[in-house]
Parts: structure tokens; sequence; C-alpha cells
């Protein structure tokens, strides 16, 4: 079993790289979805700061790799080919899945500018995106950052910089996933 990871800022291009991944056929665990399941059990509306709320109290109640614990039998029940996680958001989840899959890890660090991000944020329009500045932006990076998330990706194994088209990252996405699979 292959295991790569999509690793960066809040809406630095991950959930559209997981699009080209389910593309080429590639099995995808949103690590986001286990967030937005834990709001729905829990009878919250979707909202950024809800969200957030719910991420923080995983982690400070079960551990900082919490998600990711929750994430390992979704990635087993994939199968034994190649499967991708979207949305690694701090070290101690890269630990756990260095630790559980060894040097079938691989981890892909989306690089892109707070600016463009924003611009991002504003076009997709998913629930828990409500923000009307670049500032709630800066604040959801500041929470995100405290959960390990420039610690992991520091470890990223390869950096793609998704400064250009959408059709550009789409490329680089199955350039590097082609080259990490062995053109599967």
């Amino acid at each position: 079993m292959k295991i790569i990871a999509f690793v960066g800022m809040p809406a630095s291009g991950k959930s559209e790289a997981s699009k080209v991944v389910r593309e080429m056929g590639i099995d995808v665990i949103n690590m986001g979805d286990v967030i937005r399941e834990e709001v729905k059990r829990r009878g919250l509306e979707p909202t950024d700061a809800n969200t957030g709320a719910v991420a923080n109290d995983l982690r400070a109640k079960e551990g900082m790799n919490a998600v990711a614990i929750r994430c390992i039998p979704k990635i087993r029940q994939a199968g034994d080919g190649v499967v991708v996680v979207d949305g690694v958001r701090g070290i101690a989840e890269v630990k756990l899945f260095k630790e559980e899959f060894g040097d079938e890890f691989s981890l892909i660090f989306l690089n892109t500018p707070l600016e463009m991000r924003f611009e991002r944020v504003r076009q997709r329009k998913r629930s828990d995106d409500d923000m009307n500045s670049p500032e709630d932006l800066k604040r959801r990076d500041e929470r995100e950052l405290k959960w390990g998330l420039p610690e992991a990706i520091e470890a990223a194994d390869i950096t793609i910089d998704n400064t250009s088209t959408l059709s550009d990252l789409r490329d680089k996405i199955r350039t590097t996933l082609e080259s990490l699979n062995g053109n599967r």
C-alpha cells in the first residue's frame, strides 16, 4: 500500500489536487471530512467557527493525531493500492502516518500565497469558508499553525508551487503522482 498525503495552508489547492487524484482512479481520504462528520454528529452548523472548535476539541481530548487515527481504518479499507490523504494539518499526523506506513508514505506540500488562497475561498463558497477578508483567513491559518502545520510542511518530501492556473496545478499533480506511483 502506497500512501500519498497533501499538506498545505487552507485553500492551498488540496481539494483540487484530490479531484485530479480521483480522476486518476485513486482513492482519497479527506481528513477535513472526519472533522465535518464530527461537527454533524454533534448537531452543529458546519461553520468555520464550529469546524475549528471541533478540530481543536478532538486534538485536546484525543491527541494532536486524533484525526489521523480516525483516518487509518478508512485508509486500510480503501485497499492495498495507492491511497491519497487530503489535508494533513500537523506534524503529529505525519509522524503517525510514517509509523503506520513507513517508507510507503509520501507527503506533498502545496504552496500558495495568502492572497491567492483568499480569492479561492471566496470562489469555492464551502460552508466552513465564512470569511470576508484576508484577516479572517489569517485567523484560520493561525489556528491551524498551532496544530504543528509548519513542522508538517517542513517534513514534506515534495513541494508543488500552486501559483499559476488550475490547469497547471492539475498537470503538476498528475506528473507527481505518476512519478511516485511508478506510472501506475
